[in-house]
């Protein structure tokens, strides 16, 4: 039997559909691909600003980038959480038990982290 852990405390929660099957199923898995490509366009962006300050680019200029990475990363991870709601929180939801408080209150720390930064 599989158990459950709080994200927070372990960095890895199992989503409820990967429970009892020893693999974590998540719920962005069907665009996986779409996701590393996106992470990997922006880590290119980041290593350009990091250029722009290397060459001592205009401080507007550098702004501008850094604002455009920063509303790409946030698409990305607004993308996760909403897999993550459609997927994990609608399994737990469904499942019921405790499954469903813990998985619940994780969504809510997630969207909490999401507002503040």
């Amino acid at each position: 039997m599989t158990s459950t852990t709080n994200a927070t405390e372990t960095g890895s929660a199992v989503c409820p559909s990967g429970e009892g099957s020893g693999q974590a199923v998540h719920g962005y898995i069907s665009d996986k691909s779409r996701y590393n490509n996106r992470l990997r366009r922006l880590e290119g962006q980041i290593r350009g600003i990091d250029r722009m300050v290397d060459e001592d680019r205009y401080c507007l200029d550098i702004l501008t980038q850094i604002s455009a990475a920063t509303k790409a990363l946030e698409h990305v991870a607004l993308g996760l959480l909403e897999d993550h709601l459609r997927h994990c929180v609608l399994d737990a939801a469904l499942a019921g038990g405790p499954l469903r408080e813990q998985t619940l209150n994780e969504a809510i720390e997630a969207i909490s982290r999401l507002v503040r930064s």
